[in-house]
Order: C-alpha cells, then structure tokens, then sequence
C-alpha cells in the first residue's frame, strides 16, 4: 500500500493515552466515531502507516489496538499525536454528510453568485475549522460554519461547491488581515471537525 501526499488524508483525531494494559490506546475523535471502525490502516504522526488490530468502540471515543503497540508504556507514547485515514480508506458517507477532505478542489462563490476562489484544504484551527481558499491575490483562511458558509450538494447528494452567505463578514479573503476569523463566532453548524460533516 502507498502512503500517498498529506492531502490525500484525513485527519481523524488525536491519541489521549492507554486503554488497558495490552497497548490499546485511547482515541478523541473528530467527527463520527464509527468512521474508524473497519479502518485497516492509520497514519499516525511522526510514526507513519500502522496497521490496526483492532477498533473497540467506547463511549465516547475509540480505541484502536495497533501492530507494534502491546503495551501500555507503548500506547503512552502516541499520546498528543494526530492519527489519520487515507481518504480512499473512509467508509462511504450517508446521505447529505460529508468528508472535508470532498471540499478540496471546490469553488468558492460569493453571495451573487461570482467566484472567490478555490478551496485547496480544510485546517483545525482549534476552536473552529476553516477552509483554505486560493484566490488571486493568494490564500486567506474563511471559517466554515454557518451562517457564513454553505456547502452545495449535487444530485448524489455530495459536495458540488461552496458559498459565502449573506452574513459573512466582509474582508474574509484579505490576506494581509486573517484575524477577522478570530471574531467569528465559535459555534460550527456547518459540519464536524476533521473527520465529516453535514449539509443542512
């Protein structure tokens, strides 16, 4: 199996530390938990490709037994890393929810309808996501929540195109003042962290 570019993954989560004493390690998921279910594989941070043994579904969180981690001190190890999926390996989504690594290679449209931009990636800012958008004068980060953004479906009932709304702030995709999206409000109806989304 290949590992692929950066963009071709998913980021999942990040590892809390052990569950158990044979090497389970406890996952904080982004998004539906059950997307880790039937994974073979994860790419875990600084580690690369591991194979996984198995995935015991807790309540919340997952936690994933892994090739090489029998123990204990070993889950502890992975502690604070990011684990991630190869997009090709994520469970087909259900209807009207959405992969944020889908959005990538979308357009960006304005309230009118004209085209901002392309969303070339979507990042973990911490307290909220936000899409990375290329324009021509160069890339500007707009938060992905509602109301500012919506996230158009095709007739499969997956993501088409994006647009701002009405209620996005102005200077969203200036890039000499991102910080606009700091006063943006933290809540995030536009999809999960990560992992998936949903489109209203």
């Amino acid at each position: 199996m290949t590992g692929g570019t950066s963009t071709d993954r998913t980021r999942l989560g990040y590892f809390l530390g052990p569950h158990g004493v044979k090497g389970g390690v406890k996952v904080f998921v982004l998004g539906d938990q059950t997307q880790l279910a039937a994974l073979e594989r994860v790419y875990v941070e600084k580690r690369g490709w591991l194979k996984v043994r198995r995935a015991e579904m807790l309540a919340p969180g997952v936690a994933l037994h892994l090739a090489g981690v029998v123990t204990r001190e070993g889950a502890e190890d992975l502690r604070g890393l990011n684990v991630y999926a190869a997009d090709a390996d994520l469970p087909e989504p259900e209807d009207g929810v959405y992969y944020y690594h889908e959005l990538r290679g979308l357009t960006l449209s304005g309230p009118a309808g004209e085209v901002l931009g392309e969303v070339v990636d979507v990042v973990d800012a911490g307290h909220q996501d936000l899409l990375v958008v290329r324009h021509a004068a160069g890339e500007a980060f707009v938060p992905l929540q509602a109301p500012y953004v919506t996230v158009n479906l095709n007739g499969k009932r997956r993501p088409a195109s994006l647009a701002l709304t009405a209620d996005a702030p102005g200077g969203l995709l200036d890039t000499d003042d991102t910080d606009d999206t700091d006063d943006a409000d933290d809540t995030d109806d536009a999809g999960g962290p990560d992992g998936a989304g949903h489109s209203g």
